[in-house]
């Protein structure tokens, strides 16, 4: 966690669950990725956290954004983002959402598939479309399965459709689940898209984008590779496979500008066995699956723990939500380990929580209202 966020937790000791994000680590987050990738365009993934004391700053440092709503295009125009910065970036649109943000001056749309294609040629006619690809996710702890993009075959039969709709075929994208932490997955779907690229150009498309998805990886509980190694990895598998007439590259990053920026400051409700000489003990926090920690799911995002009792002895422990239901149990298979010492009423503080948590709590489950925001 960062000095002003340890700083804001010792001194106020707000109530809990509460999410406490520093946007200055926003800020450098974003510079970090500039610099690995200098010819990439930064599409803020709105998804992510969009709070909008983050789209504020990120507007503020020329940051273009991906929105997966009409909600999230209206929160980034909001913000002060000029509809030219926005890509309205899902796949799945209702066709009253692609004309509200048409109205609002969006020009730039995912598809992938002939039925959302035709949507946008009604209600966005002559926008710039892009279509995104299936391309493998081996590496990535959130892995984003088939729901999202198609098959280069039918990619190719669909931009050529766009062209004769009266759209703009701007482009193609791919995206290698959220958390990826192979570079070899960036390259090997760099090289993909670059034959379709091609291809599609040999029939006569104008092709200039290649939008290369999020997935950018931020420290857990294990070490990833650095935003460098991926941005090096990236840039040079670009180069090999389309020399000097690089297209436009759009990345969309979310995880990395905002999850190490946020901690969640959480209270012990309840330490117990489920036998007297059970090794390992239960451990309830205020904040569970339905709180925000949705990522927990298949215990896929292992979320580091910082308490008050660090460095005493440790043992076994399988750590839960505070909710009556069975399924809001965070970690069991993990391998989590805790101080012994830990007891109801101590503060818990999950790192690097500042990416796909406030966002999915609940509005309501139990009882419990969502985790408060502290923006510093």
């Amino acid at each position: 966690m960062t000095p002003k966020v340890a700083q804001f937790l010792n001194d106020v000791a707000p109530a809990t669950p509460c999410l406490v994000l520093d946007l200055d680590r926003v800020e450098e987050n974003f510079r970090r990725l500039q610099a690995a990738m200098p010819l990439a365009r930064i599409y803020y993934a709105v998804k992510a956290n969009p709070a909008a004391p983050i789209l504020t700053r990120l507007v503020g440092l020329g940051s273009f954004f991906d929105a997966a709503s009409f909600e999230e295009v209206e929160a980034c125009l909001a913000a002060g983002a000029r509809p030219e910065a926005i890509s309205y970036g899902n796949t799945i649109k209702k066709e009253s959402a692609i004309r509200a943000a048409y109205a609002r001056g969006v020009r730039m749309f995912a598809f992938d598939s002939e039925q959302e294609l035709r949507k946008l040629a009604r209600s966005a006619p002559g926008a710039k479309v892009y279509c995104r690809i299936l391309v493998g996710n081996d590496g990535a702890e959130w892995p984003l399965s088939r729901k999202f993009g198609c098959e280069a075959e039918m990619a190719k039969e669909l931009m050529l459709l766009a062209g004769e709709l009266g759209l703009d075929p701007f482009g193609l994208s791919f995206h290698v689940g959220s958390q990826q932490t192979r570079t070899a997955a960036y390259e090997a779907a760099i090289a993909r898209v670059a034959m379709l690229f091609t291809d599609l150009r040999e029939a006569g498309l104008n092709l200039r984008m290649v939008n290369l998805g999020g997935g950018y990886p931020v420290r857990y509980r294990q070490e990833v590779p650095e935003i460098d190694e991926i941005g090096a990895a990236i840039m040079g598998a670009l180069a090999e496979h389309f020399g000097n007439a690089l297209p436009e590259i759009v990345v969309e990053p979310g995880r990395f500008i905002v999850g190490d920026a946020g901690v969640l400051s959480t209270e012990v409700v309840l330490v117990s066995r489920k036998a007297k000489d059970d090794p390992v003990r239960w451990v309830y926090l205020d904040i569970g699956r339905f709180g925000g920690l949705a990522e927990t799911e298949g215990e896929a995002i292992k979320y580091a723990f910082a308490t008050p009792h660090d460095g005493t002895p440790e043992g076994p422990v399988t750590i839960a939500g505070p909710t009556c239901d069975s399924t809001d149990t965070l970690y069991e298979k993990a391998n989590y380990r805790l101080p012994l010492a830990l007891d109801a009423g101590d503060r818990v503080t999950l790192l690097a929580t500042g990416a796909y948590v406030t966002t999915y709590a609940s509005q309501g489950f139990n009882g419990f209202r969502p985790l408060a925001e502290h923006y510093l």
